[in-house]
């Protein structure tokens, strides 16, 4: 897909991961919309940007927050990218050191938004790339983000793991789902990256985590995921596919 004149609608795009993916898309050329909570910093990103990107408040598992952030994008134009990078973490235990049941809530507040925020973005977004007319084959393509805690979900992981497996196992699905709509669905799955998240922890907690990826021995970039994202999208060949992007990591047990 050629990316320049095209229209992106970007989830969680006003820091970390998506913020990288807004800027992107918008030096190779396309319009972009980023949808992010109202407490965010979407609109002073936005105005930092450019005039080719808007912000939207939505919450990604709101139906009506989120057609109205596709609303502003088919306002730009056909809409025919998607990267979707929103999510929250939670940590929780199945028993705690008393043997006490991990909360049910944090569970769920964290699937609802890592695992059904995903499924409500990637159905609303084809819903609108599939009433367009193909360009050079396809009409539209959704980068959705994992985790490699899919694979290795540490200690405390659970409701972060679970969510990020079931957007890996919705990947091929998807694909094959919308594969006669001649829409695309990818998965990047990155490993330890310098976010806003990391941002809170020590030095030495940072330090400690950087040497832990095999090579190369540092936190990953966001710029490094957008220009996986940015591939994806260019790569029509590029379907049904989680990619780590993780520098050979395997995350041990804690």
């Amino acid at each position: 897909m050629e990316i320049a004149g095209k229209v992106a609608l970007v989830t969680g795009g006003a820091s970390g991961l998506g913020r990288a993916c807004v800027e992107r898309l918008a030096a190779a050329g396309a319009r972009v919309v980023i949808a992010d909570l109202p407490s965010s910093a979407g609109e002073a990103v936005a105005g930092e940007i450019g005039p080719a990107v808007r912000f939207v408040a939505a919450d990604v598992t709101s139906e009506e927050e989120m057609r109205g952030a596709l609303d502003a994008a088919d306002a730009l134009g056909p809409l025919r990218m998607t990267v979707h990078c929103a999510a929250r973490g939670g940590s929780l235990r199945v028993l705690d050191k008393q043997g006490v049941p991990g909360t049910l809530d944090i569970y769920e507040a964290v699937v609802r938004t890592n695992l059904i925020g995903t499924f409500n973005v990637l159905r609303l977004a084809a819903e609108r790339m599939a009433r367009l007319e193909p360009e050079a084959g396809e009409r539209g393509a959704v980068v959705l983000t994992a985790s490699v805690a899919a694979y290795e979900g540490q200690v405390g992981q659970i409701p972060y793991a679970s969510a990020k497996a079931g957007v890996v196992g919705m990947t091929i699905v998807a694909a094959r789902d919308l594969a006669s709509r001649l829409i695309r669905v990818c998965t990047i799955a990155p490993g330890l990256f310098d976010t806003p998240l990391l941002a809170r922890v020590s030095e030495e907690v940072r330090a400690g985590l950087a040497r832990s990826v095999p090579n190369p021995a540092r936190l990953g970039t966001p710029a490094e995921f957008a220009a996986l994202a940015q591939h994806i999208l260019e790569n029509p060949m590029l379907n049904g596919e989680t990619i780590r992007l993780d520098g050979a990591l395997r995350m041990s047990p804690r």
